[in-house]
């Protein structure tokens, strides 16, 4: 399989942002996107994913962090959709459970080409540092609707807001890895009976 790395920029009115993945990386991340919980939380999802990702976005935080954090998402799927190719030979499928103390959250991923986010988590609180929790949702779609993935997510058990909010990126990067692993027994088939995805 070739190198699966892609670099992505979007830039519009209120946000430029540059995004380089490489799906067969080491876990590392380099970011500046001028919302520190977010930077911590993709930290996880490169580190759980084994995924390496470099981020830079300037966006209108003057007035909030939501065309941030939704372009984010959007760049964010644009270059996995890139880097995956045409999908043969990986597993398609990912999953994970991931506790920290009393959390806990699943998420599950197919990369269907089906764009579509199933997300079920109640935060008890509304704000983790200055970050708004409604606008974990904007992230996630943004991703699903670029990077043409069905992903569900659940959060099962949480008080604190800080470890809901963990176990489901630590959750996501988990399901990422197992999803875009390359099969050996799928080597060049498509994981589909329709032939493509």
């Amino acid at each position: 399989m070739s190198a699966r790395i892609a670099t992505v920029s979007r830039d519009t009115q209120e946000t430029q942002i540059k995004v380089s993945v490489n799906l067969d990386g080491e876990g590392r991340l380099s970011c500046e996107t001028g919302v520190p919980f977010l930077d911590h939380m993709l930290d996880q999802v490169a580190r759980h994913g084994m995924i390496d990702l470099d981020i830079h976005a300037s966006g209108d935080l003057h007035i909030d962090d939501h065309h941030t954090v939704e372009d984010l998402g959007i760049t964010l799927g644009q270059a996995f959709l890139e880097a995956i190719g045409d999908k043969r030979g990986i597993y398609r499928y990912g999953y994970a459970y991931v506790p920290l103390d009393e959390a806990l959250s699943r998420v599950v991923v197919d990369f269907s080409g089906r764009p579509g986010l199933y997300m079920s988590v109640d935060f008890t609180r509304n704000t983790i540092g200055r970050l708004d929790t409604q606008l974990f949702q904007e992230f996630f779609q943004g991703f699903v609707n670029h990077a043409r993935v069905t992903l569900h997510i659940d959060n099962l058990k949480g008080v604190n807001a800080h470890h809901q909010a963990e176990t489901i990126f630590k959750a996501f990067g988990r399901a990422l890895r197992m999803a875009v692993a390359e099969d050996p027994r799928m080597a060049g088939q498509m994981p589909s009976t329709k032939g493509c995805l």
